[in-house]
């Protein structure tokens, strides 16, 4: 079975949220801790929109 594919549009600002919560959300997770991996991917998709 193949991965749907899901497709999100925002617009400048909202990206620049996505991106500020993403990386609360990843500096949380090293204070645990926690692997980042798959963060930081989502980090890098959101920032090469801009």
């Amino acid at each position: 079975m193949g991965k749907k594919k899901r497709y999100l549009y925002l617009d400048c600002e909202e990206t620049r949220l996505v991106l500020q919560s993403l990386i609360r959300f990843k500096n949380k997770l090293q204070q645990q801790g926690r692997y980042t991996d798959c963060v930081d991917e989502l980090i890098l998709k959101v920032s090469d929109t801009l």
